[in-house]
């Protein structure tokens, strides 16, 4: 049976794949029923998938983002940080970022339970 961050890992790559798809509902099935979500693209933090639902088809209505995951980073604290390449574009295809940053994210029972975006630590860069 695989360990525990090789689960978590799966589960994590599951969801960029589905919320790259644009797969709301396989990518919500992965969260808790209290997930936490940031709403990087705006500011402040949604809770609960209908919430994130809400959040995601707006985004997508306006931009168009693409997160591919690089790396994975089990931390002390039972947490993993995840690098990812994040290429955001406009409605038309121009790039409007494309940049490397973290998302730290808390595990409960299998489920993704929260997220934050937070910086890479310096030794990870160009990894």
């Amino acid at each position: 049976m695989p360990d525990q961050p090789v689960l978590e890992t799966e589960l994590l790559r599951a969801a960029y794949a589905a919320f790259n798809a644009r797969d709301i509902d396989a990518a919500l099935a992965l969260m808790t029923p209290d997930v936490h979500w940031p709403k990087a693209f705006k500011g402040g933090f949604v809770r609960g998938p209908e919430a994130v639902r809400a959040y995601w088809t707006e985004q997508w209505s306006e931009i168009n983002p693409h997160v591919e995951p690089v790396a994975f980073h089990p931390e002390e604290d039972g947490k993993i940080l995840v690098e990812v390449h994040q290429v955001v574009r406009d409605l038309t295809g121009a790039v409007l970022a494309d940049e490397h940053v973290g998302h730290r994210f808390t595990i409960e029972h299998g489920l993704i339970q929260s997220i934050e975006v937070c910086p890479l630590p310096p030794s990870d860069l160009g990894a």
